[in-house]
């Protein structure tokens, strides 16, 4: 791997522009790698591709052992883990085998969910008397049903919703197009706020198929702040949540798919993630709720006295 180390600093050197102590410092940290990799090799030099994630793990236990800081730890692993996308790049690798290693103590925060009960009452808290009610309505029926980023729903354009197909058209991350289903609940609502909006409006230009589907009771676009209160204020009448975010919806969303047994591609692919280890932690969170649920219902799940 020494001749690829040696691509991997030129290339840093002269397209990345990096300086001189970011070069000594990968330096040094992937010398150290692939002297610790030939040597579980029986000191026989190794290619690329003969790397696998178990090693890489194995020589992040290996650094604990020998009383590393787990910030020096996570700066050596992110140094592999830039040789490794850099190698997959170059077609060297066909899979990087450091994308699912985690840093020490930096594992991910199982995101917050509503239960389905929860879900189901915030849904119908917002008044449906009002466009503004209706609209909100709409708002987290699209959160919850599709799980959409805030960015993303704010970005909805009218002529981005089939009613016929179900389906919305969603730009999402680096304006990358998916096309999203919707269910019966969240048709009804977007019908009824965009009937209730049509009825509103003075301009017809509000109404135009490119205009936003989400508005101000003066018709401009919602800001994403203005949707983050809104979804707050619902959720303190529900719960007790310390994260009370739009994107809770949409990690409630994600949860709830897996555990009625939903294919993690297929979640996958509705979440417009890139990468499957994104995905991944929610399958950690369907195990911890499936979990509390056998610890609070089986009478074999705790020790009796």
């Amino acid at each position: 791997m020494w001749v690829e180390l040696d691509r991997f600093l030129h290339y840093l050197i002269h397209e990345r522009r990096c300086s001189e102590s970011t070069i000594v410092a990968y330096r040094n940290d992937l010398s150290q790698f692939i002297e610790y990799a030939e040597e579980q090799a029986g000191n026989y030099k190794v290619h690329p591709r003969e790397i696998d994630t178990a090693l890489i793990r194995t020589y992040t236990g290996h650094l604990l052992k020998l009383g590393l800081h787990k910030r020096s730890i996570s700066r050596k692993l992110s140094a592999i883990k830039s040789f490794f996308r850099y190698l997959l790049r170059q077609g060297v690798i066909a899979v990087n085998p450091a994308e699912p290693v985690r840093s020490p103590g930096k594992g991910r925060r199982l995101p917050p969910v509503l239960s389905i009960d929860e879900a189901r009452q915030l849904m119908e808290l917002p008044d449906s008397d009002s466009v503004e009610g209706l609209r909100d309505r709409a708002i987290l029926e699209l959160l919850y049903g599709c799980g959409l980023r805030l960015s993303e729903l704010l970005g909805l354009r009218i002529s981005a919703i089939d009613f016929a197909a179900k389906t919305l058209r969603v730009q999402g991350k680096g304006g990358k197009e998916r096309i999203v289903p919707f269910g019966p609940p969240a048709e009804a609502a977007l019908r009824a706020y965009l009937a209730a909006r049509e009825e509103g409006m003075h301009s017809h230009k509000q109404n135009e198929h490119s205009s936003p589907v989400f508005i101000s009771p003066r018709g401009e676009p919602l800001y994403p702040l203005a949707v983050q209160r809104m979804v707050k204020k619902y959720m303190l009448q529900l719960s007790e949540q310390k994260q009370l975010s739009p994107h809770v919806l949409r990690h409630t969303f994600a949860t709830h798919l897996l555990d009625n047994g939903a294919d993690l591609l297929a979640v996958k692919e509705l979440l417009g993630h890139e990468s499957l280890s994104t995905t991944q932690i929610y399958t950690h969170v369907s195990r911890e709720r499936l979990k509390e649920v056998y610890r609070q219902a089986h009478p074999r799940a705790t020790r009796k006295p």
